[in-house]
């Protein structure tokens, strides 16, 4: 119950991120074992399956357990060890997810070479990591990986990681991961990967530089989970990395037949996977729906984080919009001092002459949740005066915003530097001295 996001995906790489956390901010890292990390991912993932087992039966929802495949526009064969059921609907809604893609030249062994759902099988007794991959996921365990004092090298073929990221964002977040120890290969491709005798593990790349390390994880993307649904037989069809096409409705080329979440593609958040579903069963049942995909929040749970919505720099300046930005250091809000993150930003982007809140993007301590300020004030419409105007708990990184936003304000406020009139010592003594005294 509960896919990928619950089993091998969400769940476990950010429970995996807490507990590395909490251990290294309270020095207890040599209590960090295998077992243990594996044990406390365990806990939460089957309380989550809990929580979902419980919410189905209060709502009277049926749930067949087996494997799923079309038998024809309208119906759907399920089918386990024990028998099979032939279910008739009028609506079908597709939400199998996917799986990480593979390489034939990376050959995975789920020993010393894995991908992204055998994470928990890296040991941390492992010194040395290599990751071929510098997506979300890559990155995510990298920075894992980093604050468990394993030596990280992180292979991407693009020339910059997370590329539809801010990229002063992305400047920060690399600054933090080198001071971690990560090493990055940008602009490389791996060739082959090779085990020797004693293990130990080779990424040849294309440039000819060898890369040794006790493990590699491979995070080059994902496989949508339609092979097996037989689609052919509801005259449906799937690209090479098994993705359905929808319309805005979440409708497949068949009308009744919609789809959602990983197995239609970009941008593979579990956050966004709920609301297109919610979309599409409203459409199918005639339930008038309002959602905005441009305000939908991405969050990166890298060390530290990085979360964003609305524009980019980028967009703004290929739209032709006049804007300016606002930044708040984290080292200027009380709050990151007690937090002893000094190194984290929060940068708002409004338009120059109605002052309208454009954009947001943080990287720092609670990103992933300071987010959601901004994204309610994009939703209204609000200005960074609404934000000047609100006054913040203190200390909280929520003051970030205030800052950020008088920040901006004094830039376009900003009209050149003011002349100063220098005054001598001597204009400030008195007009009447008198002698001092002698020692």
């Amino acid at each position: 119950m509960g896919g990928a996001s619950i089993n091998t995906g969400t769940i476990p790489s950010k429970t995996l991120r807490e507990a590395v956390l909490r251990s290294t901010r309270s020095g207890c890292t040599d209590r960090l074992s295998a077992s243990n990390l594996a044990q406390r991912i365990e806990e939460v993932a089957s309380n989550e399956v809990r929580v979902f087992e419980s919410q189905f039966r209060r709502n009277n929802i049926d749930v067949l357990i087996g494997t799923a495949s079309f038998s024809g526009p309208h119906t759907i064969r399920v089918a386990n060890q024990e028998e099979e059921y032939f279910c008739h609907a009028d609506h079908i809604l597709i939400a199998t997810g996917s799986r990480p893609a593979h390489n034939d030249a990376i050959p995975v062994d789920d020993v010393s070479i894995i991908d992204t759902d055998a994470i928990r099988r890296l040991r941390t007794e492992h010194h040395v990591l290599t990751i071929v991959g510098g997506g979300v996921i890559g990155i995510e365990y990298a920075c894992i990986a980093a604050a468990l004092d394993i030596q990280v090298t992180l292979i991407e073929r693009r020339p910059r990681i997370l590329d539809f990221v801010d990229q002063q964002i992305v400047e920060a977040l690399s600054y933090h991961m080198r001071s971690q120890g990560v090493t990055f290969r940008l602009g490389e491709e791996v060739e082959e990967v090779t085990k020797s005798s004693e293990g130990k593990v080779c990424a040849k790349l294309k440039s000819g530089k060898q890369i040794w390390s006790d493990a590699l994880l491979y995070a080059v993307g994902r496989q949508a989970n339609t092979d097996s649904l037989n689609l052919a037989a509801c005259e449906l069809a799937a690209d090479a990395r098994g993705r359905i096409q929808v319309n805005t409705n979440f409708q497949t080329s068949q009308p009744h037949i919609y789809a959602a979440g990983d197995v239609i593609g970009f941008p593979s958040l579990s956050s966004v996977a709920m609301e297109q579903g919610r979309v599409a069963v409203c459409h199918a049942f005639g339930v008038q729906v309002v959602s905005v995909p441009e305000l939908f929040p991405y969050g990166i749970y890298s060390i530290p984080e990085i979360s964003f919505v609305g524009k980019t720099e980028e967009q703004l300046t290929e739209a032709g919009v006049s804007y300016e930005i606002g930044i708040a250091h984290y080292r200027e809000i009380a709050r990151g001092q007690i937090l002893n993150d000094t190194t984290g930003l929060l940068k708002i982007l409004f338009h120059r002459e109605t002052r309208q809140l454009l954009g947001v993007h943080i990287v720092g301590d609670g990103a992933t949740e300071l987010i959601h300020i901004g994204q309610a004030v994009i939703g209204f419409e609000g200005t960074i005066d609404s934000l000047i105007n609100t006054v913040f708990n203190y200390p909280t990184l929520a003051e970030c915003y205030k800052v950020a936003a008088l920040n901006g304000l004094s830039r376009i406020n900003y009209s050149g530097p003011r002349p100063v009139k220098m005054r001598t010592c001597a204009s400030l003594r008195p007009s009447t001295s008198k002698s001092l005294p002698s020692d």
